[in-house]
């Protein structure tokens, strides 16, 4: 109970001081002015009923003051809300609108507590109303909704020129392209794609319509659940219309999104190692022998792209060398090939003395990639042979014989007529140098009779 009458007593003298005190004070100082005979005044004042009734006299006159905002208290403030999305009402089965901005600016001015209650609003929205609005061109109106009338607002831009068109539809296959095959494992390739569908229906403005030249499922090999050979399926792959210049065209589909069975697999074969020398040995030293660290590698690529490679060339340079040296060499991947098993191979190498007497062989001379219908004749006092010296050590030069080397010109792009071509020469063995004792060759191309 004390603790009761304890909080009334502090109220009571808050009053006191706060209010009945000063109240008081500017009374007396007003009588003291106007000359009003102290004691009556001082006895009128001292009664408890005239206090409560000024105190609440003055008490209304401050309500009224401030709920009127007859005296303004705080100043206005403004604020900017960026990048409002605009929410657009029209019968979307049946037209397409084209000229809104997708994001305003809206700015709203106000006190603070207005704005503070405004912000916290989940109601408020940018609305642009297009009902019953006919195909053509139309300015509209862009809205700020919001429930507190002492918010003004301005939104920028406030006025747009829209063009409403007639919904039309049509009906295209759907193909497919590969999205970040790069990224995919060097091993692995895409094998076949299965689509859900076949066909897709496309919506939107005529003048769109016409402009689409094809559709396409993107498939990113990215989102593949597996990153490894096999079929997996792969949802929700986004569609893509292009026109015939490859630029994208902004349509609807039917359905918006389609799923996509994909078989990864990872082709491979292997093949031999070729050793190719080059640059040239110093003045009486020759290859006796070579061996690799490994004989063949794995390459993985397309069917089409492995079918073609029978072999790899390792290039290793023997400018300078006198004695046995092993290099480690890098094997140049070709193209079409996505990966290799190594990327690397050590060769070593035997040097030894050339033989003093180099061989000497008749080769006959091929022509290659003649034309359809034509046939080309030597003229030379060869009879269609050319020599080609052979040297290197003398275990090299005991088993090569004419069937290992071959000569020719390529006669491509050649109608009839007398041409001096060069004359091309390669051996079996590499460990051999083959020279020409005539480099070129001159042939006589006419039409079969």
């Amino acid at each position: 109970m004390s603790k009761l009458n304890n909080f009334i007593k502090n109220i009571l003298n808050f009053f006191d001081r706060h209010l009945i005190m000063p109240i008081t004070r500017i009374v007396f100082k007003i009588t003291k002015r106007l000359n009003v005979p102290n004691k009556k005044f001082e006895s009128w004042l001292s009664k408890q009923t005239t206090l409560l009734f000024l105190s609440l006299f003055l008490a209304i006159t401050i309500f009224i003051v401030v709920d009127q905002k007859i005296i303004t208290f705080s100043s206005q403030s403004a604020e900017v809300f960026k990048d409002q999305q605009v929410n657009v009402i029209y019968n979307e089965e049946q037209y397409v609108v084209e000229g809104l901005p997708e994001k305003v600016d809206v700015t709203l001015i106000g006190s603070k507590a207005d704005l503070y209650i405004a912000k916290q609003s989940v109601n408020n929205k940018v609305t642009v109303d297009l009902t019953g609005l006919t195909p053509g061109t139309h300015k509209v109106n862009i809205k700020y909704d919001q429930g507190l009338s002492e918010i003004e607002y301005s939104v920028n831009p406030s006025v747009a020129t829209v063009i409403i068109y007639e919904k039309v539809s049509d009906t295209l296959p759907l193909t497919y392209d590969i999205v970040n095959n790069n990224k995919l494992d060097n091993t692995l390739i895409v094998n076949n794609v299965k689509l859900s569908v076949d066909e897709v229906t496309i919506r939107g403005a005529e003048y769109k319509i016409n402009q689409v030249a094809t559709v396409k499922a993107l498939i990113d090999v990215q989102n593949l659940p597996r990153k490894e050979a096999g079929t997996q399926t792969l949802d929700d792959v986004a569609l893509k219309a292009y026109d015939n210049l490859g630029n994208v065209v902004d349509v609807e589909f039917v359905p918006s999104k389609v799923s996509a069975e994909i078989d990864l697999a990872s082709p491979s074969k292997k093949v031999p190692l070729n050793f190719v020398p080059e640059g040239t040995l110093p003045n009486g030293k020759a290859i006796g022998g070579y061996s690799f660290s490994q004989n063949e590698v794995t390459i993985y690529g397309d069917s089409e792209t492995l079918s073609s490679i029978n072999s790899l060339d390792v290039v290793v340079d023997i400018s300078n060398l006198t004695s046995d040296s092993s290099f480690k060499t890098e094997i140049k991947k070709p193209s079409g090939v996505k990966s290799l098993s190594t990327n690397y191979v050590t060769v070593s190498l035997t040097i030894t003395d050339s033989s003093s007497e180099p061989i000497r062989l008749s080769i006959p001379l091929s022509k290659i990639n003649l034309g359809e219908g034509l046939i080309a004749q030597p003229l030379d006092n060869d009879s269609g042979f050319i020599t080609v010296e052979v040297q290197g050590a003398s275990s090299v030069l005991s088993s090569i014989d004419e069937s290992d080397i071959t000569a020719y010109v390529d006669l491509e792009g050649l109608s009839e007529g007398t041409y001096t071509r060069k004359v091309i020469v390669k051996g079996t063995n590499p460990l051999a140098i083959y020279i020409l004792k005539r480099t070129e060759a001159t042939v006589v191309i006419s039409k079969k009779s």
